[in-house]
């Protein structure tokens, strides 16, 4: 199978928000090696966040965000980009080696059924606990109309 924009966006978008301890863990255990150039060495720096009023208006400066970017070269010349939210120069380059080994029709499949699939899974249900911690301290507020106010 080869991997369309839309799969690749996805899989680095599930890389990328993965925990890095836990990344590191299921790449040890699934065995995952691979040898590779750096290409640019895993790097920090700051990214100008923009925002809109009200999603359409005018652009504003909504702050700054610390991002990590890297780029690897697999011996068969493939390339793999990683960018991520935070300074873990390790993990930029895990995710940059997984991008390039995604690529691969060899491991494409094993390697989304075995690491992939199982990342988003374990983001979902750490979204869906933060919102359940959320939604448990949650106010609903409304309004009592008095019989005279009508």
């Amino acid at each position: 199978m080869h991997a369309t924009i839309a799969h690749r966006q996805h899989w680095m978008s599930v890389l990328s928000h993965s925990d890095p301890a836990s990344l590191a863990e299921k790449m040890v255990a699934l065995n995952i090696t691979a040898e590779y150039d750096v290409i640019r060495a895993p790097e920090t720096g700051l990214a100008q966040l923009q925002g809109r009023m009200g999603g359409i208006g005018d652009r504003f400066f909504a702050g700054d965000a610390t991002l990590t970017r890297a780029a690897v070269r697999l011996g068969n010349g493939t390339l793999g980009y990683s960018w991520i939210l935070g300074r873990d120069k390790s993990h930029a380059e895990r995710c940059a080696l997984l991008d390039a080994l995604l690529q691969q029709p060899a491991h494409y499949q094993t390697l989304l059924e075995t690491l992939i699939t199982p990342l988003e899974a374990d983001r979902t249900a750490r979204i869906a606990a933060r919102q359940a911690e959320i939604n448990a301290s949650r106010v609903d507020f409304f309004t009592l109309v008095r019989g005279d106010n009508a």
